[in-house]
């Protein structure tokens, strides 16, 4: 697998600068390759750039004491990489941690690339261009080390912030060096040397996270926590139908409440992604904005989504099932004349509905407009598209806009759109005062981009000796012709594609008002517990155990189609590294030991492949005989490549998605009526609680392939393996979700 690189239209280098105290400031630069050669070198004419050169943003600033602060690039949203990335710099850097002082960067696309959270995309995309922003840096300090001493570089070691020549016995710190290093010419990216992964020191440790103590301390880091002088508070009330227009609104009124200062309508636009229509109200306080927002008396034009239910949604998808697909996916083979064929066959319909992001710090963002430049503090997933959606909205240019990254209270991909972004900014320019938006929790619940329910009607043939010779499902999702709605897609490798001879994959669509978007492992973490949940029904039908049917799919990889209009079909998951997987959990879960389970207990197995990650994971659940369902314990094994960057890290991730997985699988359901969410706090929506949280195990099965992330691909295998440790344990299948619309009891 090969480790996704910066375009080629564009180049990074290092710069080195100056700093006050002598100290040195190290920045990794991208520059179009036409714009390269004109940039002057540090060494250039003897010329050193000012430390304030508005083209430097340091990864890395090196002061005579020692202290070594490094540039967190990317938001923080709780996946860790505000302390991921600055080890992969420190480790090449060869310094201490405890060296280390780690910083958040606000959002600046001239000198960095890829500020972004979300996809699982931080370990792939930067694991070699940290590291060589590290090992750039080492080679100029011991470059300077080896000309104060006038010997050959190639005879000095480095160790914890230290430069040794053993030979003569001496040494010195980076601190030391950093005055002199300025004058080193750096070293080229691309072809600078990196550590054997046998020498690292500070990659495959256990590091704690940077903010830990902070954060348990109570520290403000948060977005919710920023305050500026002068600062006003902001609610934004928006139509509770999906794309509604307010009509009229007592504005005048409310203005006139104590402690607020500003009440007006918005008009907005029908981008649900953008800034829509609603009523903007500003005050003194959040409790008096509150206040007044309770007094608000609001007329709305709710617009055509208000036709549209889940129990419509349900409906048509029923209608769907009984005519043909309206477009086919992937078609390999012969599904019908294999049907026919088949010595057995198996159907099942699988549903699954909206669900919320539901991060325990909602929506909020502070803007400050002043002088034509907007300044904004948001706990962003995509700082810079928030920026670019400001700039187009308000009518002013992207350089006149700052965005500070704060770190977020939980994404889970709603901080991908930037809705509370443009609402801050704009409330901001109308007031001309610096402003703090903050969403209630049912502001939250009820404006999202909710993760798309969708449906599917499987079918499956086996020959006599129980293999699958024939596969298809027919998705009824959402959206318009051939576009699908915002993460409501399938793709042609959907598994068991490829391993099947006779395969289909259709689809067919119906419009939706509602806005759908990426929640944690994007369309993987539905299509999981469909295609997973069939599966299982498969192997059973096949009269086979699962692992071992699963295995068997596996070892039946089927000739490449021919490419489609020049294009070759994308791949799909390596059989190899998800029968690895596969293999460790059944072995570290006792898989084998399933038949002695008392009944009422069953484990249950699932595998899924997405972001570059493969996960496999075990189940063990108890069903009272009452119907209360208990996951006991949950064994994940995955493969995200050669190393794990940060081992507590990486199991926290996993632990975390696991758990977040039994929470959608236990309740969580967001139900339209009207063209409205239904569910508005936790007691409708609940999340999973300390008591119903199991213990897992996380295992890694190393394989020669480049890291890839953890935070997505290790949730989708458990919603799957929950319910087919409920069919294990009680002999009733879960075909829908969630499973507190279920009677589980059983006697």
């Amino acid at each position: 697998m090969t480790t996704p690189t910066a375009p080629v239209t564009r180049r990074a280098f290092l710069r080195v600068s100056a700093i006050a105290g002598g100290g040195l400031l190290f920045a990794s630069v991208f520059e179009p390759l036409d714009a390269v050669e004109a940039l002057t070198s540090p060494r250039i004419n003897g010329a050193v750039p000012p430390a304030d050169d508005p083209r430097l943003s340091a990864y890395i600033s090196l002061t005579p004491d020692g202290v070594v602060t490094i540039m967190a690039k990317n938001p923080e949203i709780g996946q860790g990489v505000k302390t991921m990335l600055p080890m992969l710099i420190a480790e090449e850097l060869d310094v201490a941690w405890t060296q280390v002082r780690v910083q958040q960067a606000s959002l600046d696309t001239k000198n960095f690339q890829g500020q972004t959270a979300g996809g699982s995309t931080a370990t792939p995309n930067n694991w070699l261009p940290m590291r060589r922003v590290g090992a750039a840096a080492r080679a100029m300090l011991v470059g300077a080390a080896a000309q104060q001493w006038n010997v050959p570089a190639g005879e000095c070691t480095t160790e914890a912030g230290v430069v040794h020549h053993r030979s003569s016995n001496r040494s010195l710190t980076y601190g030391a060096l950093a005055s002199a290093a300025v004058t080193i010419a750096p070293p080229d990216l691309a072809t600078v040397p990196l550590k054997d992964p046998k020498n690292f020191k500070i990659i495959g440790q256990r590091v704690r996270g940077v903010d830990n103590h902070a954060i348990v301390t109570g520290k403000p880091l948060f977005g919710i926590d920023i305050t500026r002088p002068g600062m006003k508070y902001a609610t934004f009330v928006k139509c509770p139908v999906f794309g509604g227009k307010v009509t009229s609104a007592n504005t005048a009124a409310l203005a006139k409440m104590p402690g607020i200062t500003h009440a007006f309508v918005v008009e907005g636009g029908d981008n649900l992604g953008a800034l829509v229509g609603g009523v903007a109200i500003v005050g003194d306080s959040w409790w008096k904005v509150q206040t007044a927002r309770k007094a608000l008396q609001v007329q709305w034009n709710e617009g055509a989504t208000a036709s549209q239910s889940s129990d419509g949604f349900a409906a048509q998808a029923k209608a769907l099932f009984a005519t043909a697909p309206q477009r086919t996916i992937r078609n390999d083979g012969d599904v019908e004349a294999a049907m026919r064929a088949a010595a057995k066959t198996v159907e099942a319909e699988y549903s699954y509905p909206f669900i919320a992001h539901a991060p325990l710090e909602p929506q909020n963002c502070t803007a400050h407009f002043v002088n034509g430049k907007m300044e904004i503090w948001a706990p962003a997933q995509l700082p810079d598209s928030g920026r670019q959606l400001v700039a187009r909205t308000l009518g002013l240019a992207p350089d006149d806009i700052t965005v500070h990254i704060i770190r977020s209270g939980g994404g889970f991909g709603r901080r991908l759109y930037n809705d509370f972004m443009v609402e801050a900014a704009w409330i901001a320019r109308e007031t001309g005062v610096p402003v703090k938006l903050l969403w209630t929790r049912e502001d939250d619940m009820q404006h999202d981009f909710y993760r798309p329910g969708g449906f599917h009607k499987f079918r499956a043939g086996f020959d006599a000796n129980g293999a699958m010779t024939a596969f298809a499902n027919h998705f009824a999702t959402y959206g318009e012709g051939e576009r699908f709605a915002a993460s409501a897609d399938i793709g042609p490798t959907e598994f068991p594609a490829r391993f099947v001879p006779n395969l289909q994959i259709a689809t067919s669509v119906m419009p939706l008002g509602v806005p759908t978007g990426a929640l944690r492992a994007p369309r993987s973490n539905a299509l999981s517990f469909a295609f997973m949940g069939f599966l299982d029904e498969c192997a059973h039908a096949a009269g086979k155990d699962t692992v071992e049917f699963l295995r068997g799919v596996l070892t039946n990889l089927q000739p490449a189609p021919a490419p489609v209009e020049g294009r070759p079909q994308p791949q799909g998951l390596d059989a190899m590294r998800m029968r690895g997987v596969l293999d460790l959990v059944a072995e570290k879960s006792g898989w084998a030991r399933r038949a002695s389970l008392p009944k009422g207990t069953g484990l249950g197995v699932a595998f899924y492949f997405s972001h570059r990650g493969y996960f496999a994971e075990v189940a063990q659940v108890t069903v009272s005989k009452s119907g209360d369902v208990k996951v006991d314990k949950v064994w994940a094994a995955g493969d995200v490549g050669s190393q794990i960057i940060n081992p507590s890290g990486a199991e926290q991730q996993t632990q975390g998605a696991v758990l977040d997985g039994i929470g959608q699988v236990l309740a969580q359901e967001i139900t339209i009526s009207g063209g409205r969410a239904m569910q508005s706090n936790f007691h409708d929506f609940p999340l999973l609680r300390l008591t119903q949280a199991p213990p897992v195990e996380v295992f890694w099965n190393l394989t020669d392939n480049s890291p890839t992330g953890i935070g997505e691909p290790a949730l989708p295998p458990v919603v799957p393996a929950v319910t087919n440790a409920i069919f294990a344990a009680t002999g009733k299948r879960v075909r829908s979700l969630p499973l507190s619309n279920h009677d589980l009891s059983w006697s």
